[in-house]
């Protein structure tokens, strides 16, 4: 008796694992709707294995930290590139679209932005000036593999009772919204055929994604070349609600043609948004929480099809759990820490509904 339990087990693990052979990959799976991208680090790109999985899976990628401004210009007029031109030489040379993030963001930017030589705080024309040739040197050096640019990120305050609708950063503070303007400016200047985006997290929430978009039709009716608004989607196990995401994406989609899914996981606590939220939280990985993320992934992926004639990518945000800057005990990605799919990836690209 043991030895036939044991055989059937043994069987049906064959099963599974001869069943997931035939699985199609995610750009396989997506492929008549949207591009499918990935998040990656310097190990992402370097690490055979990891390589070849990036390759398989995705065609569009997205450079997790390497092109954000602190690593690109540490100081005024010295650029380091080294990060940033190994991940596009691997799009190049794999035939990968590659988005470009970020030109402007509050965080990992260069404290020399906003000074001047005796420390004092810079004029709005001088910071408006720096963040110009800043966004020249980038977008000009990548111009022939970057499709598109996060220009701005994360400008809008998360304070719902606030009176401004703006977050109060340095950038705000120096050039009130100017430097928005100033940015997507800048980088259509740089390259006329790369789309652009604006790019926030907590975009589903009904006070944050109202000013989303109120901000971006005021811009666009000054003129502004936003074509289009990345939906971060640091999401968790709870929410948002399929019915949330869709009647998202259908108020961004009055006022742009182009959303992208931007930056996408799904964490098994009660967090989510754009900062390392924890708290302290700690979450007991259990059969019914992994259930619940697959179920989330499902919901998630039916709304984003439903409105595929303008969503154009959706990008996990990193490659494994492992990578993930969540941390791993946070498992919310598709692929496990040792990169292998889970059974929620199986859901995604198999299209499965949601119960």
């Amino acid at each position: 008796m043991k030895k036939t339990i044991a055989t059937l087990i043994l069987c049906m693990a064959l099963f599974q694992s001869h069943a997931q052979q035939f699985l199609p990959t995610l750009k396989e799976a997506y492929q008549e709707q949207f591009l499918m991208g990935v998040a990656v680090n310097q190990r992402n790109i370097s690490v055979p294995e990891q390589m070849e999985l990036i390759r398989q899976q995705f065609n569009s990628m997205t450079a997790e930290n390497d092109m954000k401004p602190q690593p690109t210009e540490p100081a005024e007029g010295q650029f380091n590139w080294n990060g940033a031109d190994r991940v596009a030489n691997f799009c190049r040379q794999n035939g990968i679209k590659l988005r470009g993030h970020c030109l402007v963001w509050h965080n990992q930017i260069g404290n020399w932005m906003f000074t001047d030589s005796t420390g004092q705080t810079v004029s709005k024309e001088l910071l408006l000036k720096r963040i110009e040739r800043h966004i020249e040197a980038i977008v000009n050096r990548y111009k022939d593999v970057v499709y598109c640019w996060d220009v701005v990120n994360e400008a809008i305050t998360d304070d719902p009772h606030a009176e401004c609708p703006y977050r109060q950063s340095r950038l705000y503070q120096i050039a009130g919204d100017d430097f928005i303007r100033c940015a997507f400016r800048a980088a259509r200047k740089a390259d006329p055929n790369a789309l652009l985006f604006y790019n926030d997290y907590n975009e589903c929430d009904k006070f944050k994604r109202q000013r989303i978009y109120n901000m971006v039709k005021e811009m666009k009716a000054d003129g502004v070349p936003i074509d289009g608004i990345g939906m971060q989607g640091h999401y968790n196990v709870f929410g948002p609600s399929e019915a949330e995401v869709d009647s998202t994406i259908a108020l961004y989609r009055k006022v742009v043609d182009h959303i992208h899914i931007t930056e996408l996981d799904v964490r098994v606590d009660s967090k989510m948004g754009g900062q390392l939220n924890n708290n302290g939280e700690t979450a007991q990985l259990s059969p019914e929480l992994v259930a619940q993320q697959e179920q989330q992934y499902a919901r998630l992926f039916r709304a984003f099809s439903k409105h595929a004639d303008v969503v154009d990518c959706v990008t996990f945000w990193n490659l494994s759990d492992r990578d993930s800057w969540l941390g791993s005990d946070k498992y919310p990605l598709l692929f496990d820490k040792n990169y292998k799919p889970k059974k929620a990836y199986e859901l995604v690209v198999g299209k499965i509904q949601p119960k």
